[in-house]
């Protein structure tokens, strides 16, 4: 049964409650060395990266996965490129993609020494100048982890960087024992539930079974006992439903999170109505 959350009623918002908790647990610069994203794609044995010659190969690769890196060099054995290549080696499950096409640079609005993220997720992009001399392969590395937002993914130090910066103003987490021998099958159907929701809300998975998480069932006071739980919230007023339920179904977070945004559309048609209602 789900029960609902009053915004503003716990001092402060779930996103910052949920950052302030990794800071806790390990900085963004200290944990950059790996990525928990909870849906990666096989690892390509294809030699990275993949030159792409025109708009349409541009075009496919991008479209063609979740997350996808392109580098824009004019002179693909310049020092950035290497660094780039280096990085690409570094990140097997994300695709990288080189490009020198003056064609492909413009039609992606881009600049030469840059290396763009587009996401599938939330329809968006991060670019990354190559131009500054600081940064190299590591830093390179990071840029995609901090921004490789997936249709789902773990939340950690690394990811909550980019959670926090997405456009996505609705966020849903699936809160479970990934050590749970039930996980593999709720993270299939959480993962094909976020299909239908893509580019309105964020799905997350949060890993229960780790100790620093501990506070984030407190904070919507849930008990480990009440768990596998889904928690939905809305960004820019933190207002907020838990639902705890005995097993994840496709149907059971379809229908959480089409009352949640009925609500919250409801809501949005009062608050713009109000003012006209003053006027008369």
């Amino acid at each position: 049964m789900a029960r609902r959350r009053q915004a503003g009623t716990m001092g402060t918002s779930v996103l910052l409650c949920l950052f302030v908790i990794l800071l806790t647990r390990c900085s963004p610069a200290g944990c950059a060395g790996g990525s928990d994203s909870a849906s990666h794609s096989t690892a390509s044995t294809t030699e990275k990266p993949i030159l792409l010659n025109s708009i349409a190969d541009a075009e496919a690769f991008i479209s063609g996965t979740e997350v996808a890196v392109i580098g824009f060099f004019q002179d693909p054995q310049s020092p950035e490129a290497e660094q780039f290549r280096l990085a690409a080696a570094q990140i097997p499950e994300v695709p990288f993609g080189l490009s020198s096409s003056a064609a492909v640079l413009s039609h992606l609005g881009a600049s030469a020494n840059t290396v763009a993220l587009f996401r599938r997720v939330d329809n968006d992009r991060r670019d990354l100048d190559m131009n500054n001399r600081e940064v190299d392969a590591k830093k390179l590395t990071r840029f995609v982890r901090m921004n490789e937002l997936r249709l789902v993914t773990e939340y950690n130090p690394v990811t909550s960087i980019g959670v926090m910066q997405s456009s996505l103003q609705f966020n849903l987490l699936l809160i479970t024992d990934k050590m749970s021998p039930n996980h593999p099958e709720r993270m299939r159907k959480f993962q094909a539930t976020a299909e239908l929701y893509k580019g309105k809300i964020l799905f997350i998975l949060l890993d229960s079974n780790l100790k620093s998480n501990e506070r984030v069932l407190s904070y919507f006071q849930l008990k480990k006992s009440q768990l596998p739980a889904l928690a939905i919230f809305h960004t820019p007023d933190d207002e907020h439903d838990v639902l705890t339920v005995d097993e994840i179904s496709i149907e059971h977070v379809q229908d959480f999170c089409n009352r949640f945004l009925q609500r919250m559309q409801k809501k949005e048609d009062k608050s713009e109505e109000k003012p006209l209602n003053e006027e008369l």
